[in-house]
């Protein structure tokens, strides 16, 4: 399998394991960068420690889902070291307005009322979409990214069925979403995400069977997130006796609270279900009916606007703090550029000037 995703014949890596120099310095190279690593890495002294090597964080990952493919651990790597560098440019900037994470007290809550506190904790409104969901987290000391449509090194692979992860850590966790053309899943992600960091305090990766779990902490985290994105509250402006008897018009029928909460039909549909507001049978038909239709993809993304992209996939909370380290010159414009996904110097400009204006 390896001799064929890096291109080397596969007697070649046979000979190899039997102790005989078979690898040219580029065939060498190949296999570097299938796992994220320099050629330099092959000339370190001993054998390969597990625990030098990967974070606690990253382990976790991987032993949730023992599957994952080699680019996914690669952007993996790449999150926690964007991380990092976020830290260090927080201690030179030495700002203390800068929020911190410090998750509220869930001692002796239920699910229910672990999110109306976390409503509270992160100030949110009744009317929300993905992008002002972010800002609330991010507020609130967590960095928030979000996958590239497009291929390239912040992609979640096209054949992956993973839909986001999380990295906790007691200063600036981290939750990832996949980019999804539908801002609803993106919402429920992290959420779903934010459950895991608040309520089980761990890392997680979690994939579309994750999503529909009945079982353990994936339940505890579908439920959190349904309950704060629609609450007791918004459910009762929702009026039964206007439900349509084709599950067909149930997206219309939920036209205006989906818009307003940013939320997906399904989430209201289950939340309807678990208040005993909506059968079984029914809401098993709309999943039925929505499996039916086609899949609308728009993940391949646009570069049209390249100097906008760091905001979509860091957030304006890690580029913000960019910006700030160059203008008070703790770090270089060559610098701050390769923190922002090597965007081109006239790029960053623009982006300065982006950030000016809003």
């Amino acid at each position: 399998m390896l001799a064929a995703q890096v291109g080397i014949a596969p007697i070649t890596l046979q000979h190899l394991m039997q102790g005989q120099d078979s690898l040219t310095f580029n065939q060498l190279r190949k296999i570097a960068q299938h796992f994220n690593r320099g050629v330099l890495f092959f000339l370190e002294p001993g054998p390969v420690d597990e625990t030098a090597l990967h974070t606690q964080q990253f382990r976790t990952l991987a032993n949730q889902k023992p599957e994952l493919t080699p680019k996914l651990k690669a952007l993996i790597e790449r999150v926690e070291k964007q991380r990092e560098i976020y830290l260090g440019l927080l201690e030179e900037l030495d700002d203390p307005e800068r929020p911190r994470f410090s998750p509220p007290n869930f001692q002796g809550q239920d699910i229910r009322s672990m999110a109306l506190i976390v409503r509270e904790w992160l100030r949110l409104g009744d009317r929300n979409s993905f992008d002002t969901y972010r800002e609330a987290v991010e507020a609130r000391g967590i960095l928030v990214f979000r996958s590239n449509g497009y291929n390239g090194k912040w992609q979640i692979p096209k054949e992956s069925s993973i839909l986001g992860f999380s990295l906790y850590a007691a200063e600036w966790p981290v939750i990832v979403v996949r980019k999804s053309y539908s801002d609803a899943q993106q919402t429920f992600t992290l959420m779903h995400e934010l459950g895991h960091l608040l309520i089980h305090r761990i890392s997680s990766i979690d994939d579309e069977r994750d999503f529909q779990s009945r079982d353990g902490q994936e339940r505890e985290a579908n439920a959190f997130a349904g309950q704060l994105l629609v609450p007791d509250s918004f459910l009762d402006s929702i009026d039964d006796t206007q439900r349509p008897e084709d599950v067909s018009d149930f997206d219309v029928w939920l036209q205006e609270p989906r818009r307003a909460w940013g939320v997906s039909s399904e989430v209201i549909l289950r939340r309807l279900l678990d208040a005993n507001r909506l059968s079984q049978s029914l809401y098993n038909s709309y999943r039925q009916w929505r499996a039916q239709l086609p899949n609308i993809s728009k993940s391949g993304g646009s570069r049209a606007y390249r100097f906008r992209e760091p905001q979509h996939v860091f957030g304006n909370t890690f580029v913000r703090t960019v910006l700030d380290a160059i203008n008070s010159r703790q770090v270089t414009l060559a610098k701050g550029s390769s923190y922002l996904d090597g965007l081109k110097i006239k790029d960053l400009h623009h982006l300065e000037r982006f950030y000016a204006d809003i």
